[in-house]
């Protein structure tokens, strides 16, 4: 039934038919063309098991003790949690777990909207495909709530006024909340943590649902005991967010965002009276400390003269302006120029 292709690195099956309850039940439940993808995963998800000593052992002792249903239940139950910390499926297994739990969560609340997987495909953004889930409000696509599941612990939270934009780009749960708006074209976004991965600076912020506004919100769940209730605070708020909000003339929530991002820039340039008591050594510092605040201020002043005439921003305006990628890019250019002196 198996060819090893040792040319091509490659397993090659010929057909075959199975007859097993729990293998038929869960197949019978995905869409056609999602079938063949799904059995590729099982495949890939069955050997990692195998590959697990502690797995292995637990059939071993499992085979004559438990009934055949009781013994797939909690075969099933602990090849998730295994499978769980391996990082290489664990985001495509969470989002999966997530999305047929707001739809079933959708069915008990008695709505029609709907969580649908967005997969690999890119959004607005070209080549971005942030944004794991799209649930449309009362099943039209005219109005959605994006959301992001990072169960990784090297997100923090990246608030605008301890962001810098001079340092590598990082996601940050900020970065990732604006720009699922963006990029999902999203009247509101979450960003979904695990509460076994999640990095403090989330945790000091919530440890259960937080809303940062105009951004979206935070919520923590706990994947492995099943406990996804904070999800549901989290979307039932965006939901009412989404659908009962009303456009004003001049949004002072996010004239908020835009101001604090203004006082810490201003603070950057306090930092050179600093600079310049040091001695000439720190000249080169002072001078891109200079231009980093002439930069910033020029860009700053762009974005709000643009808000203050129109009210509002675009969603991708305001992750233009979160990123900063067009002033860092002005910077490096200047940088070499100092570097040279």
């Amino acid at each position: 039934m198996i060819y090893l292709n040792q040319k091509l690195k490659r397993v090659e099956i010929k057909e075959f038919e199975i007859e097993n309850k729990v293998v038929f039940n869960y197949f019978n439940n995905q869409p056609s063309e999602d079938r063949n993808s799904k059995l590729i995963k099982a495949i890939y998800i069955g050997v990692l098991a195998l590959m697990e000593d502690r797995i292995a052992s637990f059939l071993s002792k499992t085979t004559n003790e438990l009934g055949t249903e009781l013994e797939s239940l909690k075969m099933i139950f602990e090849m998730k949690k295994e499978l769980f910390y391996k990082s290489t499926i664990k985001g495509a297994l969470a989002e999966d777990d997530i999305a047929e739990f707001l739809n079933e969560f959708f069915l008990k609340k008695k709505i029609k909207d709907k969580a649908l997987l967005t997969g690999n495909k890119a959004g607005y953004i070209p080549k971005n495909k942030t944004g794991d889930i799209i649930c449309e409000v009362d099943g039209t696509s005219d109005l959605k709530i994006g959301i992001e599941c990072k169960f990784d612990k090297s997100i923090k939270l990246g608030d605008i006024e301890n962001n810098n934009i001079f340092i590598r780009k990082t996601d940050t749960a900020w970065s990732q909340l604006i720009e699922t708006n963006a990029n999902r074209n999203s009247k509101v976004s979450i960003i979904v943590f695990d509460i076994s991965v999640v990095d403090i600076s989330i945790l000091k912020f919530c440890d259960n649902v937080g809303y940062i506004p105009e951004i979206g919100f935070v919520a923590i769940i706990n994947s492995q005991a099943g406990d996804y209730t904070n999800l549901g605070i989290a979307y039932m708020l965006a939901r009412d967010i989404a659908t009962k909000s009303k456009t004003i003339e001049l949004d002072k929530d996010l004239l908020a965002v835009l101001v604090n991002r203004i006082i810490k820039d201003i603070n950057e340039i306090v930092k050179i009276k600093t600079l310049v008591q040091q001695n000439i050594d720190t000249n080169k510092e002072i001078l891109k400390q200079i231009e980093k605040s002439i930069l910033l201020a020029e860009f700053n002043q762009q974005y709000l003269k643009s808000f203050l005439e129109s009210g509002t921003l675009t969603k991708k305006d305001l992750l233009d302006f979160y990123l900063g990628e067009d002033v860092k890019d002005k910077f490096k250019l200047v940088e070499k120029d100092i570097e040279k002196l």
